[in-house]
């Protein structure tokens, strides 16, 4: 059975090296997390995978890394200064503070619908109650204490305060003086940095529409309560494509991502039942978004957005380029005082600049590895009664390739074999092979089914041509056991590259 609760997998992570609290010695720092000896390998392995089908394995698509650091222009234009906030609410009983629209969700229904009635809306409308609760914040923190709305800490009702917008960026400061002038954010999203760059790599590409830009990176967002481990925090990845198309063939290039990211994320092990797209109705679409498909996953905590797809038509570059009144964008977008570069794109056949609409594909890295552990997780019951746990990651994904266990470790002739045997296959390039000499074979196996190696390559007296029987025919096999089915075949060494080139191959 898949794990049934957050804390079977926050318990393994700890365990085994995936993942750790950030900070941890300190007490934490709430919202970071540090990624292990284990984690590393499975986030790298997701980011490459990722990165090959989107950029290597496309014609049509290129890669960028821009940097964190952002100039202030860039957050204002793109709205981000203004818009980019989450409503906050305080419990003035427990000195509590929560985001108010998650407050809400787990709120008992009965709360909720004595809000419902106290603000003046249909019920079963939850983003219209949080509209209305900030358009009205001073009766909104009075119905929410009268309606008896519940402190998650103590499980009591509150005393709640108005709600009030928060916004999430992280500021810092450029240069040794803290002043306006010097003024620039850590990105809350890596978007920006792609839009700004749109004219210098269509200028060094000479690329034609369709196409796009992916990058993967870190983003930064001042979350008022993060929570239920890596899904949200205040310091996280993403890998985020923005695919640049005319005007009238949005629409198609949106229902195109919105199946090629749902084919994705089932080729890379999550099952489509756990997959649930969303289209988000008009009221809870961004203010730049024509329509937006949110891919939703069953975490252990609930059905939870993965990836967002996005039209997000010409808003993006609209609010960057200059020249603005002379490119009849279509969306609402501040008037750019400061942009020297124009960004649009001239149309080889007509020689007119328009600017072009934008589909995103946006997703979580940190999401995708606790819903890839979240799949994987598995409690199996042996024939004998025992118990085992495995991670029944994709091959391709484990942090561990292969382990290559010594049978006998007092033996030098083993250890020696299995080390120049890993050291062999390393040098594949297939990712991590471990030699493993802790513990004994059984406990070995167990260790490894639980963080998700597939396969194990025993060296035993028949390797080194020391058989029971007295002959050396099984001299240089080894034996291979299969993470899953635990079943076991005996190779000759030089048939291994071949065996874990195909096993391994996506």
């Amino acid at each position: 059975m898949p794990a049934s609760t957050l804390d079977e997998l926050v318990a393994l992570c700890k365990r085994r090296g995936f993942i750790f609290q950030g900070s941890e010695i300190y007490g934490g720092l709430q919202g970071t997390y540090d990624y292990g000896p284990l984690g590393v390998e499975l986030k790298n392995n997701l980011k490459q995978a990722w990165w090959r089908r989107n950029v290597y394995e496309r014609d049509d698509m290129e890669g960028l890394d821009a940097s964190i650091l952002t100039h202030r222009l860039v957050l204002h234009y793109s709205g981000h200064e203004a818009t980019f906030a989450d409503p906050m609410v305080d419990n003035r009983i427990t000195k509590k503070r929560y985001r108010l629209d998650h407050l809400l969700k787990d709120q008992p229904e009965a709360v909720l619908s004595r809000l419902y009635r106290a603000l003046e809306v249909e019920e079963g409308h939850l983003h219209a109650l949080v509209q209305a609760m900030m358009a009205f914040p001073e009766r909104a923190g009075g119905a929410m204490t009268a309606a008896g709305v519940l402190d998650p800490a103590t499980g009591e009702p509150g005393d709640w305060t108005p709600p009030r917008y928060f916004n999430m960026m992280f500021k810092t400061y450029v240069g040794p003086v803290e002043e306006e002038a010097a003024l620039a954010y850590l990105r809350p999203e890596t978007a920006q940095g792609i839009f700004i760059n749109f004219k210098n790599v269509l200028d060094a590409t000479s690329r034609k529409l369709p196409f796009g830009i992916a990058q993967i990176g870190k983003a930064f967002r001042n979350e008022i309560t993060p929570r239920n481990f890596i899904f949200r925090v205040r310091e996280f990845e993403q890998m985020e494509i923005e695919y640049f198309v005319r005007p009238g063939e949005d629409e198609y290039w949106h229902r195109y991502w919105v199946e090629e990211r749902l084919k994705w994320w089932q080729e890379m092990g999550l099952s489509r039942e756990n997959l649930v797209p969303y289209q988000q109705p008009k009221e809870e679409l961004a203010h730049y978004a024509k329509a937006t498909v949110d891919i939703l996953y069953r975490f252990p905590h609930g059905l939870e957005e993965l990836e967002g797809i996005a039209n997000r038509t010409d808003f993006d570059l609209g609010s960057h380029t200059k020249d603005q009144d002379e490119l009849g964008i279509t969306a609402k977008v501040l008037r750019n005082e400061h942009s020297t570069a124009r960004l649009a794109y001239r149309d080889p056949d007509t020689g007119k600049w328009f600017v072009p609409y934008v589909i995103e594909p946006s997703a979580g890295v940190d999401r995708g590895v606790l819903a890839l552990l979240a799949e994987a997780f598995t409690r199996e019951e042996l024939p004998n009664g025992e118990e085992r746990i495995v991670l029944k990651l994709k091959p391709q994904l484990a942090p561990i390739k292969a382990a290559v266990i010594p049978l006998a470790k007092n033996r030098p002739e083993i250890t020696q074999y299995a080390k120049a045997l890993k050291a062999r296959l390393q040098a594949l390039g297939l990712g991590r092979i471990l030699y493993e000499d802790t513990g004994n074979i059984g406990k070995a196996y167990r260790r490894h089914d639980e963080v998700g190696t597939p396969f194990a390559i025993t060296v035993d007296y028949d390797t080194i041509g020391q058989s029971k029987d007295g002959t050396t025919k099984l001299k240089d096999t080894v034996t291979v056991r299969d993470r899953d089915t635990m079943e076991q075949i005996r190779l000759h060494v030089d048939e291994l590259e071949g065996f874990l080139r195909e096993k391994l191959r996506w």
